[in-house]
C-alpha cells in the first residue's frame, strides 16, 4: 500500500488539564465529587492552583498539599474494570506491595494497554501528596522503567510521596528497530500513543486508588524521553501540567540518518578505515581548551557557550619532525572539522544544523570515533536501526548500508520525510500547552555526544518566531549546561534538579531563574557547584571566592547571540501544519494530516508539505 494521507478534522484543543469523566463512578461518594469537577473540566493547571490557594507553599516553591492515604487494597488493583479509560483494552496483570527499605513502600501495578504497550505504575501505600510524575523511556526503548533522571534532591522524590509511571512504548526487547518492520502500531506507539495512553490509564488508577484525582501531573525525560515530552505538549496538551524534556531527540528522522551517518561516513577513507582515532581526541581536545577556555573569563576546562570558539583544526597539524602523537595529520585534522560541522552536501549545503558537535566536546567523541581503523563506532548502529526499519515506516530494508544514503537535498527529503510527520516533535505551536497553564522546561548538555544541542536550540528559536518571544517567556526556558554529555555526565558540573522548578512554576507560579549543577568525585563528594541561567543569559564570574562555587558566579545576558542562524536543508521541518496522524491498516502505516488547514511557510521543493517524491532513494 503507499504512503497515504487523507483528511481529518483537527482535534478539539481543550483550556484545561481535564480528567477521564469515566472515573466518576469509580469509587465512594467523595471520590464521585472529585470525578464531576474533573467532567466539567474543572481539575486544570490554572484550578489547581486556584483550589489550593490557601494552602501553604514550601520553601521550595511546591505547594503543600495534603497526603493521602489509598481508598483501596493494592492486591485489588488486578481486578479494576478499566474500560473506556483509553481508546483501547487495558490488562491490570500485577499489583503487589513493594517494601525493600531503599524508598518508601509502594504499590507496583504492571499491566497492558492494548495492542502492546506494557505499562509499570507506582502508588505510594501511605503519604501520597496528590502528584503524579510520568518518566520517559530512551533510546528506542522496548523495557519499561520508571527513572526520574535529573531531579537530584526534588523532595517529593525523594521522599516517594509521589504517583509514578513509564511504558515501554508499545514493543518489547529488540533495541535495533526490527521491531518496527509489519507492525505500523507499534510504529504509532512509539512516536506518539504509547507516552499519551499510559497518562490516561496511570491516572485512572490513581484516581481509583485514593480516591482522588492528582492535583498536579508531571512529565520528565532525556534523548528520546525529551522527544516524548515535546510530543506530550504538542499533541496531547491536557496530559501534563509541567514538562521537563531533556536532550530531545525530537528531530528524530534526521538525527537517526543523517546525524549519526555522517559521524561514520565523514571519519573513513576510500577502503572505509577509520581516519582520526581515539587516540587523537585528547590531543584536539587539549588544544580547544588551550585556544578557548578563557573567553568566559575563566579558565576551569569548560566553555560556558562553546559557540563562541572559533577553534581551527589546521592550527594542531603535525610540523616537520614533530612527534604524531601530539598533533593530527592534513587528514585527520580534516576529519575534525567535518564532525563539528555536521553533515552536508557534495556542494556544501547543510544537510542538519550548522554545529554537530560543539566545541570542547572532543573527549565524549569515543562514542562514534573508534580506537582501531578497522574499529566499530556506534553511530552506525544508530543510524542503520532506524534506516533499516523505521525511516521508510512500510517498507523495511534489513540489507540498507551507510554507503546507501543520499548526500543531496532530494535524498534527505527522501529518506527523512516519511517518518518525520509523526516520528518528529518538531512543532513549534505550542499555544494550547500555553492556553492551558503549562510549563515548558528544555534543558541540554554543551558536551552532548549523541544529540546536537543545536536541535534544541533552533527548536526555541522556532518556539519564538511562531508564538513571539513574550509568549514563549510567559510557559518556556531553556537551560544550556556547560561540559555536561548526554543526559549527564561529562567535564562540566552534571547533577541538578529539574523537577522541582517545574512544579514551583506550575504550582505557585514561581518561574526558575536558575539551576544549580553540580559534579562530584569518586566518592560522591561534591567538587563544584555553577548555576545555569535561562538561554541566552550565561553565568560569569564574580571576581571573588572559588570558581567552584555558584555563589561566586552572576547573570550575565550577552548583548548578541554568537549562535548560528539555522540555515538548513531542512529548516521547515520546525514548522506548524505538515504532521500526521497513523493507523495501522494491516500490515500498512496510512497517516492522514493532523491539522489539515495548517498552512506552513512556502521553502520551496521538498517543503514537508510537499506530497510528493516521498520514495526511498539511494539504493
Amino acid at each position: 500500500m503507499p504512503w497515504t494521507f487523507q483528511r481529518q478534522e483537527r482535534p478539539s484543543v481543550r483550556s484545561t488539564r481535564r480528567r477521564p469523566a469515566f472515573l466518576a463512578a469509580a469509587v465512594g461518594a467523595a471520590a464521585i465529587l472529585v470525578l464531576s469537577l474533573a467532567q466539567a473540566g474543572t481539575v486544570s493547571a490554572a484550578t489547581s492552583a486556584g483550589s489550593h490557594g490557601r494552602t501553604a507553599v514550601t520553601a521550595d516553591g511546591l505547594r503543600d498539599l495534603a497526603a493521602l492515604a489509598p481508598v483501596m487494597a493494592c492486591e485489588d488493583v488486578v481486578g479494576l474494570d478499566l474500560d473506556g479509560v483509553t481508546d483501547a483494552p487495558v490488562t491490570i496483570t500485577a499489583a503487589s506491595v513493594v517494601d525493600d527499605g531503599t524508598t518508601a513502600p509502594y504499590c507496583e501495578v504492571t499491566g497492558t494497554v492494548a495492542p502492546a504497550n506494557t505499562i509499570m505504575v507506582r502508588l505510594p501505600v501511605e503519604g501520597w501528596t496528590q502528584r503524579y510524575v510520568q518518566t520517559g523511556c530512551g533510546g528506542l526503548c522496548g523495557n519499561v522503567r520508571i527513572n526520574y533522571g535529573q531531579s537530584s534532591g526534588c523532595p517529593v522524590i525523594e521522599d516517594g510521596s509521589v504517583a509514578s509511571a513509564s511504558t515501554d512504548m508499545g514493543h518489547q526487547g529488540q533495541n535495533d528497530g526490527s521491531w518496527a518492520a509489519d507492525n505500523p502500531q507499534a510504529q504509532i506507539d512509539f512516536a506518539y500513543r504509547g507516552v499519551h495512553v499510559t497518562a490516561e490509564v496511570a491516572k485512572a488508577l490513581i484516581t481509583r486508588f485514593y480516591g482522588q484525582a492528582p492535583a498536579y501531573s508531571y512529565f520528565t525525560g532525556c534523548s528520546d524521553g525529551g522527544r516524548e515530552a515535546l510530543m506530550e505538549a504538542q499533541r496531547y496538551p491536557d496530559d501534563f501540567d509541567g514538562i521537563a524534556a531533556g536532550a530531545p531527540a525530537s528531530n528524530m528522522a534526521v538525527q537517526n540518518t543523517y546525524h549519526h551517518a555522517w559521524n561514520v561516513l565523514a571519519n573513513q577513507d576510500e577502503k572505509g578505515q577509520f581516519i582520526l582515532l581515539a587516540d587523537k581526541l585528547p590531543v584536539v581536545h587539549d588544544a580547544v581548551i588551550a585556544a578557548c577556555d578563557g573567553i568566559d573569563g575563566v579558565e576551569d576546562g569548560i566553555l560556558d557557550d562553546p559557540r563562541a570558539c572559533g577553534f581551527d583544526p589546521m592550527t594542531i597539524v603535525c610540523a616537520d619532525g614533530q612527534d604524531p602523537s601530539t598533533c593530527l595529520s592534513t587528514e585527520e585534522a580534516e576529519v575534525v572539522q567535518k564532525l563539528h560541522e555536521g553533515a552536508r552536501t557534495a556542494d556544501g549545503k547543510r544537510l542538519e544544523q550548522e554545529i554537530s558537535h560543539e566545541w570542547g566536546s572532543e573527549l565524549e567523541w569515543t562514542l562514534f570515533v573508534p580506537a582501531t581503523p578497522d574499529g566499530h563506532a556506534q553511530s552506525e548502529n544508530f543510524a542503520l536501526s532506524y534506516l533499516r526499519y523505521l525511516a521508510d515506516p512500510n517498507d523495511a530494508d534489513p540489507d540498507y548500508e551507510l554507503s546507501d544514503l543520499p548526500l543531496t537535498v532530494k535524498g534527505f527529503w527522501d529518506t527523512v520525510m516519511p517518518s518525520s510527520s509523526y516520528m518528529a516533535a518538531l512543532d513549534p505551536d505550542l499555544k494550547a500547552y500555553r492556553k492551558g497553564g503549562g510549563k515548558l522546561l528544555l534543558w541540554h548538555g554543551w558536551n552532548d555526544q549523541h544529540i546536537s544541542p543545536q536541535n534544541t536550540l533552533a527548536y526555541y528559536d522556532a518556539m519564538q518566531k511562531t508564538m513571539g518571544k513574550g509568549a514563549v517567556k510567559q510557559f518556556a526556558k531553556l537551560y544550556l549546561f556547560p561540559g555536561m554529555a548526554h543526559c549527564g555526565g561529562g567535564d562540566g558540573p552534571n547533577s541538578t534538579d529539574v523537577l522541582t522548578p517545574v512544579m514551583a512554576w506550575v504550582e505557585s507560579g514561581r518561574a526558575p531563574d536558575r539551576l544549580i549543577a553540580s559534579a562530584t568525585d569518586d566518592q560522591g563528594t561534591v567538587t563544584r557547584t555553577r548555576p545555569v541561567y535561562p538561554y541566552p543569559t550565561v553565568a560569569r564570574y564574580d571576581g571573588t571566592g572559588s570558581t567552584d562555587d555558584a555563589a561566586n558566579f552572576v547573570a550575565y545576558t550577552p548583548k548578541k547571540d554568537v549562535g548560528p542562524d539555522y540555515r538548513w536543508v531542512g529548516e521547515s521541518l520546525l514548522s506548524h501544519g505538515y504532521q500526521t496522524q497513523c493507523k495501522a491498516v494491516g500490515d500498512d502505516l496510512v497517516c492522514k494530516p493532523l491539522h489539515p488547514k495548517g498552512k506552513a511557510k512556502k521553502h520551496g521543493k521538498g517543503h514537508p508539505n510537499d506530497k510528493g517524491g516521498h520514495g526511498r532513494t539511494g539504493r
